[in-house]
């Protein structure tokens, strides 16, 4: 297997113009790069398996970072389905931080309210994460070193749509991190 490619860059700008240039031209079925920011490591990684005989095949986008974090801060959101509606209705925790759609559209949990909505509170990045439909945003704590993942069941692979997610994510990672 060939080494984890890393693009650097003071800005978003400067690393997507990178990874556009790498992924132009390729058809993708599985694609891991290290993304380097201000010091930040993000890993980027396309997995799609198109399936064939008797499996279905899958296909996921990730972004993944460890966290500098000083406290036990915890958060996790997914787009709300019908089961959550259900759910809700029986008591299961949807925390409200005070931004209408984003709070309808998804499920909050949270450690704690108000670092929740500081870290949401760029319009653009709430729009982002209002979009997708299957995914899972949440920040980890695995083998105490924190760590920021969003996940999304879809194999991504519109550069720009993926520099959007990037950026987002890259937002709510610094945002984590200023507490």
């Amino acid at each position: 297997m060939a080494a984890t490619k890393q693009f650097s860059g003071n800005t978003t700008d400067d690393i997507w113009q990178q990874v556009s240039a790498d992924l132009a031209g390729q058809e993708i079925f599985e694609y891991n790069v290290f993304l380097v920011q201000d010091g930040r490591k993000v890993e980027l990684l396309i997995d799609i398996d198109l399936g064939g005989g008797f499996e279905s095949g899958y296909e996921f986008t990730s972004f993944k970072a460890p966290v500098a974090l000083e406290d036990d801060f915890r958060f996790a959101l997914h787009h709300q389905g019908l089961i959550d509606t259900a759910g809700k209705f029986f008591g299961m925790e949807d925390v409200v931080i005070g931004y209408p759609e984003f709070d309808e559209t998804l499920i909050i949990k949270t450690s704690d309210r108000e670092r929740t909505r500081r870290i949401f509170s760029d319009v653009n990045v709430r729009e982002i994460f209002q979009s997708l439909r299957s995914f899972t945003l949440h920040l980890m704590h695995h083998h105490k070193e924190p760590f920021l993942e969003l996940t999304i069941e879809e194999g991504v692979i519109d550069t720009e749509v993926l520099r959007n997610l990037y950026d987002a994510f890259y937002k709510v990672l610094r945002g984590i991190e200023a507490g």
